[in-house]
């Protein structure tokens, strides 16, 4: 008979789930508090559990994360009326409900989380609001980033979801609709006006360049954009 999931929890917590799993919240509290977790990504939704061995991160991970967080600072240096804060890989929890930690987290405005001393170093979502976007940088995830975790982030109501394809140089971007269920967009909501379309072929400069260059390449297009 297969080991139960809370039996492996007890027995090895530095186990990597690589599918949804049926869990209990007490489950994933296990695995989030473990001392082993340092280097695991967590996911708990609709009593499942996901958790993600990110081991050492890969030089085309890296690469593509750094760029997008990058591409927030210089879409909102061009509107410095605008507050942003970039949270990318912070846990998100709404408690004994649904947890996730993607690796873009932003949010538009001055009501971001901010911590205090001696509080958990996650985003309590009973406490704060959604972010405005998540995203995901997915290297071998692809597959439940665009369904599970899609699921996750809906159910979270987060307005905006960018799963972005490392291997195929690829941007999805969806917006929560009034039914509750993420579209595929064009343009982007958090960023308004920006199209996704620029995103993909500013991944494409990575082919000959460094994500330091697609960046500056970026900025000259939007700059572009704003002129018009």
């Amino acid at each position: 008979m297969a080991a139960s999931i809370s039996t492996v929890i007890q027995t090895d917590l530095t186990k990597t789930l690589h599918e949804w799993k049926p869990a209990t919240w007490e489950d994933y509290l296990a695995y989030r508090d473990g001392s082993t977790i340092e280097r695991m990504r967590i996911f708990f939704h609709r009593e499942h559990l996901l958790v993600i061995n990110m081991g050492n991160e890969g030089i085309n991970h890296a690469t593509i994360s750094d760029l997008f967080t990058i591409l927030f600072y210089v879409w909102f240096s061009q509107r410095p009326e605008q507050i942003f804060s970039s949270l990318g890989r912070c846990v998100l929890e709404k408690p004994t409900k649904k947890a996730g930690a993607p690796d873009l987290v932003l949010y538009v405005g001055d009501d971001y989380p901010r911590w205090q001393q001696g509080e958990p170093r996650r985003i309590d979502l009973d406490r704060w609001r959604v972010p405005n976007l998540v995203g995901e940088i997915s290297d071998t995830t692809l597959a439940t980033d665009l369904d599970e975790k899609k699921q996750l982030y809906a159910d979270l109501e987060i307005p905006e979801y960018w799963v972005v394809d490392v291997r195929g140089k690829r941007v999805f971007a969806f917006q929560l609709q009034s039914n509750g269920k993420y579209q595929e967009c064009a343009t982007s909501l958090a960023l308004e006006g920006l199209p996704i379309g620029l995103l993909e072929q500013t991944l494409a400069r990575l082919n000959d360049g460094t994500n330091g260059s697609a960046a500056l390449w970026f900025a000259q297009q939007i700059a572009n954009l704003k002129a018009e």
